[in-house]
């Protein structure tokens, strides 16, 4: 378990009581744990594999991709990486893929988005072999997840009940609160947060940007998970005092700073600090975590793949 970061004080005039859950520790702990199964993964014989596969001249998207492929060769993972001409046919993107769903050095196949206008990303997410998704997307791992049975679980939303549990947060008989209804973020989150089990059992509902009272449905939430993706859209004002706030978000707003910008998340902060009795940073919270359970997933599938048993929670 992760020690809180208590930040009682006072701040600007302001009482401040919100515990800050650090991401990067508790991803830290996924990633210790992610090499101890790769360990037994190669004495049994089986060095798990990513690919990622780069089909964009977006910077940040190479970032991203680059930062995957460090975070593999920390823990052991082989990584193989891939790059298309952003401008080439969306065949050969699916030829790609085709030929890594065949290699057997390679556990986990990972596409990076956003995809350029002319390749269909459903047709994509399709193309990737069900038992390789290791960012669980495919209809056929969505499929299991509602059903209760995943196969693997999408890497935000695993990472932000990884958080929960890491700081404590019950979640059984939880009013919670899921603003966002996207495919990777939203809908995942709410399904996991509805199950029956460890980390699950809350009370749960989804909200999005044109939900009616949005104030009135926070209100009363013990758990706000914010992915919405518009920049501090929820504030102090709108929570419950001591709910614990999961800011999902992460957006690029302008600000006088040697960058010309700062990084925000869907929540304000500032504000709702103040109210809530544990919230997660922008950076350094939701982020890290979403990269350790990529980690995570490729151990997985090749333990799956191989039939080796690894004792994954």
């Amino acid at each position: 378990m992760t020690d809180t970061a208590d930040e009682t004080d006072i701040i600007d005039g302001h009482a401040v009581a919100a515990d800050i859950i650090d991401g990067n520790a508790v991803a830290a702990d996924v990633r210790g744990a992610v090499a101890g199964h790769v360990e037994t993964l190669e004495a049994a014989g089986v060095t798990p594999g990513l690919a990622t596969v780069l089909m964009s001249d977006d910077p940040a998207s190479e970032t991203y991709v680059s930062m995957k492929q460090r975070d593999c060769e920390e823990v052991g993972i082989e990584g193989i990486h891939v790059e298309i001409d952003a401008d080439a046919p969306a065949s050969e993107l699916y030829e790609t893929i085709d030929d890594l769903n065949e290699r057997d050095d390679v556990h986990g196949v990972l596409v990076q988005l956003p995809l350029p206008d002319h390749v269909d990303k459903r047709s994509v997410i399709r193309r990737i072999a069900p038992e390789k998704d290791v960012d669980g997307f495919h209809p056929e791992n969505v499929g299991r997840l509602v059903a209760g049975d995943a196969r693997f679980k999408p890497c935000t939303p695993h990472g932000v009940q990884k958080l929960l549990a890491a700081y404590d947060v019950e979640t059984e008989g939880a009013d919670a609160v899921v603003v966002g209804r996207s495919d990777i973020v939203g809908k995942p989150m709410a399904n996991l947060l509805i199950q029956k089990g460890p980390l699950g059992n809350a009370t749960t509902t989804v909200c999005h940007s044109r939900t009616e009272d949005l104030a009135g449905k926070l209100a009363d939430a013990d758990i706000v998970v914010a992915a919405v993706g518009i920049p501090e859209f929820i504030d102090g004002s709108m929570l419950k005092a001591g709910a614990t706030v999961i800011d999902v978000g992460i957006n690029r707003v302008d600000a006088d700073t040697e960058k010309g910008y700062e990084l925000v998340g869907d929540v304000e902060y500032d504000s709702a600090r103040e109210v809530a009795g544990a919230i997660t940073p922008v950076p350094g919270g939701v982020g890290p975590m979403t990269r350790a359970m990529l980690l995570y997933n490729t151990v997985k599938a090749a333990g799956i793949q191989h039939d080796v048993e690894i004792d994954l929670d």
